[in-house]
């Protein structure tokens, strides 16, 4: 079947099965490979992508659910809580492999565009289903904190 899916602003006609997950798109026949493939049973988080604003698992979600939605990978999300949350993940040293960090950030900016000035509880809620091995949780939470206190033109803690 044919699918327009809307990726980073852009449309794209992909012919595939319905039941392909989204991961693969973006990643096999859009080129768009920040996204990661990690579990593939949507438990850990390093597939997250934005499908009209929500953080999705795109290793667990069909191509044919997300077409016409807009759908934003690590190479396309942008805006101010994007780039707060981007040099809060630099100055805080959050990565260590990296492998899981374009499913954080994705976590990361969608909590801060729904609770710019997030709880401890928030962002642990907002965070728990990405899962990283190197286990930067508190670091992690730091950057949030210094991301969300940025983009209210507040200094950081």
């Amino acid at each position: 079947m044919a699918f327009i899916l809307h990726v980073n602003g852009r449309p794209h006609r992909v012919e595939a099965d319905g039941e392909t997950p989204l991961l693969w798109v973006i990643r096999e026949w859009l080129g768009l490979t920040g996204t990661k493939y990690g579990c593939g049973i949507a438990q850990c988080g390093a597939c997250t992508v934005h499908v009209d604003g929500q953080p999705m698992r795109s290793c667990s979600t069909p191509v044919s659910m997300v077409a016409g939605s807009d759908i934003t990978t690590i190479e396309g999300v942008a805006g101010p809580e994007a780039e707060a949350i981007r040099k809060a993940w630099v100055a805080r040293d959050v990565p260590q492999c990296g492998f899981c960090q374009s499913g954080q950030i994705m976590s990361a900016v969608a909590l801060l565009r729904t609770s710019p000035a997030p709880t401890d509880g928030d962002i642990d809620m907002a965070m728990s289903g990405n899962i990283c091995r190197c286990a930067t949780y508190t670091r992690i939470r730091a950057a949030i904190h210094d991301a969300a206190a940025a983009a209210a033109g507040t200094p950081a803690a």
